[in-house]
């Protein structure tokens, strides 16, 4: 199972010329860029942790580029996603987001979860990821 979130989660993984391609263009467009990285990456965890600050007012995408390699660097077994946000006073809102690097890995996909309310008549159903059943910061290490 592949996880597919955010522009270009369809396609085959960026190569870093590609990356550095989209950061180029956030850059272009005014927008701020910023990078995010985490072990959950549940379709409602919109809460994923920041690498560094926002990167406001960038004329070159190296400086950027290369906090994205760092990240990966110290995060290999992570998902790290790089995000175009517009600061403009009608936007104010992410514009572009994409994951720009995956587990090595194989990704173990999600399993549907039924639970059944008291009354008998009503079903709740939820996704929980096959990874987070082990502990965090190990989610995707080789066995």
């Amino acid at each position: 199972m592949r996880i597919t979130q955010g522009t270009f989660s369809y396609l085959p993984d960026l190569t870093d010329e590609e990356i550095r391609l989209q950061i180029e263009y956030i850059i272009k467009n005014g927008w701020a860029v910023s990078i995010e990285y985490t072990d959950d990456p549940h379709p409602y965890n919109v809460y994923w942790n920041m690498w560094g600050l926002p990167m406001f007012d960038l004329e070159d995408a190296a400086p950027a580029f290369y906090e994205f390699q760092k990240c990966r660097e110290a995060f290999p077994n992570h998902y790290i996603k790089i995000n175009g946000y517009d600061p403009s006073p009608m936007w104010q809102a992410q514009r572009v987001s994409f994951i720009a690097h995956r587990p090595k890995v194989e990704e173990p996909g999600f399993r549907l979860h039924r639970q059944l309310y008291s009354d008998g008549r009503r079903l709740k159903y939820t996704l929980e990821a096959y990874a987070t059943m082990r502990p965090e910061g190990q989610r995707y290490q080789e066995e």
